[in-house]
This record gives C-alpha cells, sequence and structure tokens, in this order.
C-alpha cells in the first residue's frame, strides 16, 4: 500500500474568494485544488516558514 504526506481536509471559502480561485486556476490551467496549494506554499516560503525544497522557488 503506498503511503502519502497529503492532508485530506475540507475548506470553507468564501464564495467570491473561491470564484477568483477558478479564474486563477483555468489562467494556469490547474485545479483549484492545485491552486490553493501552490498559493499557500508561497506564502509558507514568502513568511521563511517552509522548510521544504528551497529550489523551486521562483522567489529569485
Amino acid at each position: 500500500m503506498f503511503k502519502t504526506r497529503e492532508a485530506f481536509l475540507p475548506l470553507r471559502l468564501d464564495l467570491r474568494l473561491y470564484e477568483v480561485l477558478e479564474k486563477l486556476s483555468a489562467d494556469d490551467l490547474i485545479s483549484v485544488n492545485a491552486q490553493i496549494e501552490y498559493l499557500l506554499t508561497e506564502a509558507a516560503k514568502k513568511s521563511g516558514r517552509w522548510k521544504g525544497d528551497k529550489s523551486k522557488s521562483n522567489d529569485d
């Protein structure tokens, strides 16, 4: 059996925010879930709290 390092949780969002995420996702040709994960990861990196692979950041 495969083990994953992903958390599955419900997320309550304002409808206007979700609509914005849908538009961003469509522009980037990715899912809303992937867009949320990207934005949260970038925010964590920007705050200095992300301890993951720093080579994937586009902040340079």
